[in-house]
């Protein structure tokens, strides 16, 4: 990418997403492969008078410690890391993976036990601002079956990169995405119908959060929590789900009750299988999210994009985001995608409201 693209971009992560301001504290956490943004972010912080602090991984430690540590070792919390999460003012985490594959040599349940210890980590900085953000390396244009020049100008373009203002196009998808939360707000009963997904919860009495760029980067959706107790019927995920550097294809699940009470998939069923099962709230909704993205259109591999996919549905199982009300608590937040572009729709308290990937009421409609 071009130091005047990179330049630009960092611009939009501190200004618009993170707002930050002098005399603050901002963590920048990546890997090598994303320096060019990381120096950017870093220029960008400095000069708005705020203090960076740069985490840089390297290729192959983290795989290495999980696999070579003791199951004490796992179960530790890094006192500096939570001291860090606690005190900090804002974090920009730019996701740059060399090997997207990598973790799928990693025991499942070595990496729960990690998970599960630094969850106090994850919820101290789940309270400060915080944005995500992914670099375009090689070996996420190889999941996207793009080049590396096509994907970066894939990237560019979901972000509004391309535009004249990059904010303004933001702020204006806020404005079409409140448009549908002020008429989601009044409903009560959900239902999501796709090749294979027939599905219905309750979102009564959830708020529903307008997700306009400020956290991801790019983002693009409109999210609530659904209760609890309601999903009933059977979901099958449109796209190959893709997590911990494994690829599963043709997840299907039965719901009752609000709980996943049969699973399959046509490959990688074990990992599925060992997912639910992680803790007590694995196996329940956390999110139910809608894809409003017209700059992503297509399928990439990463989640980060593929979950605002414009006139997509998904439905995240595990941790809820206490904002919408939310109370499912899990270590697992695990996203999965529902294709309503092709002979799907959305019914909301009996009236369709999305067929075939477009909105009829609020943003759309």
């Amino acid at each position: 990418m071009t130091d005047d693209l990179t330049g630009r971009w960092a611009d939009l992560l501190v200004d618009y997403c993170l707002r930050v301001a002098p005399g603050e504290k901002i963590l920048i956490a990546s890997e090598l492969e994303a320096r060019p943004l990381v120096e950017a972010c870093y220029r960008a912080v400095v000069l708005r008078g705020a203090d960076p602090i740069v985490r840089l991984d390297l290729p192959g430690l983290s795989e290495f410690y999980l696999q070579n540590a003791t199951e004490a070792q796992l179960a530790s919390i890094p006192p500096v890391a939570l001291y860090e999460a606690q005190t900090i003012d804002g974090r920009i985490r730019i996701s740059a993976e060399s090997d997207t594959r990598s973790m799928s040599r990693i025991d499942p349940a070595r990496q729960a036990i990690v998970d599960k210890a630094r969850d106090p980590i994850r919820r101290a900085a789940s309270r400060k601002r915080w944005v995500l953000t992914q670099y375009p390396t090689l070996a996420y244009a190889n999941d996207a079956g793009m080049s590396l020049a096509d994907y970066e100008a894939y990237v560019t373009s979901s972000m509004f990169l391309d535009r004249p203002d990059p904010v303004g196009a933001w702020q204006e998808l806020g404005r079409r995405q409140a448009g549908l939360i002020a008429f989601m707000a009044g409903v009560k009963t959900i239902r999501i119908e796709a090749e294979g997904t027939d599905l219905t919860l309750s979102v009564a009495g959830r708020t529903w959060i307008n997700s306009d760029g400020r956290r991801n980067m790019p983002s693009g959706e409109i999210f609530t929590g659904p209760i609890e107790t309601s999903a009933t019927g059977r979901l099958r995920c449109g796209f190959p789900v893709c997590r911990g550097g494994r690829e599963l294809v043709g997840i299907a699940l039965e719901f009752a009750e609000g709980r996943v009470v049969s699973a399959r998939a046509d490959e990688g069923e074990d990992y599925l299988l060992s997912m639910l099962d992680l803790d007590a709230g694995s196996r329940r909704l956390g999110e139910l999210g809608l894809g409003l993205n017209p700059g992503i259109d297509r399928f990439t591999g990463s989640i980060l994009y593929d979950e605002k996919i414009g006139g997509t549905v998904h439905l995240a199982l595990g941790q809820s985001y206490p904002e919408t009300g939310g109370i499912n608590e899990s270590t697992l937040h695990w996203d999965l995608i529902v294709d309503t572009r092709t002979g799907g729709r959305v019914t909301a308290d009996g009236r369709v409201v999305m067929e075939n990937g477009t909105w009829l009421v609020g943003s759309d409609g």
